[in-house]
Parts: structure tokens; sequence; C-alpha cells
């Protein structure tokens, strides 16, 4: 049988302005260590500390612009694009644009604070 998931769990996000994760499918939500789905809300003007995670993390934007900075430069990702970054690489995380950005990401294996390595670890 299909199992429905109808409520994600609240994670706590790092950064300099409160950003929403809900997650969905993961080690806190459903106790998945392979995968991790979540949604993200980020507001204008947010950004996180750098990283170099363990994991690969897919992320689809569905409204607004995700910027992505890596050591090779950046990129704006817009709605309806998405973005690829592999384990070991270097990846920032912001939404500088008016009206934030709202998107869903992926992580294989389970997105978990340990293995996200971010720069103040």
């Amino acid at each position: 049988m299909p199992r429905h998931v109808t409520q994600p769990t609240i994670v706590a996000a790092a950064g300099n302005k409160p950003k929403t994760i809900a997650e969905l499918v993961g080690r806190l939500n459903t106790g998945d260590e392979q995968v991790s789905v979540a949604r993200m809300s980020s507001p204008e003007g947010w950004v996180e500390p750098g990283q170099r995670p363990a994991f690969r993390e897919i992320t689809v934007v569905i409204a607004g612009t995700l910027r992505v900075e890596s050591e090779e430069g950046a990129i704006e990702v817009g709605a309806g694009e998405a973005v690829i970054s592999e384990p070991g690489e270097w990846v920032r995380y912001s939404s500088p644009r008016a009206g934030g950005a709202e998107y869903v990401a992926i992580c294989l294996p389970a997105f978990s604070p340990q293995t996200v390595h971010r720069d103040d670890d």
C-alpha cells in the first residue's frame, strides 16, 4: 500500500533571516535515511552559511529566484528550473531578489545536520 504523508516536520534553518523548511520525507518526518524531500520558503535577503554536504542535492525552484554560489561562480535559478550539487561540492544558497524563493530540495542520502558540513562547523 502506498504511504500517505499528510504532515511535514518543520526543521530549524540556518541563515541570517527566518526560513521555513517543511520536511515531507526524510530522517525526521518518515525515518527515511536514503532520501529527503523538503519544501523551502526563504525571504528576500536570506543567505545561509556556505556548506560542503556529503549528499547530492537536487533543488527545484517553484517561485522566485534562488542564488547558488560555488567555488566556480554563482548562478541564479528561477521558477521552473533546477540546480544539482554533488557531494563534497562547496555551495551557498540565498534568495536575494524581491519576493524571496519557494523551492523543493531533494537530498540523497537524506539531509542530516551531521553531513551538511556548514562553514561554521
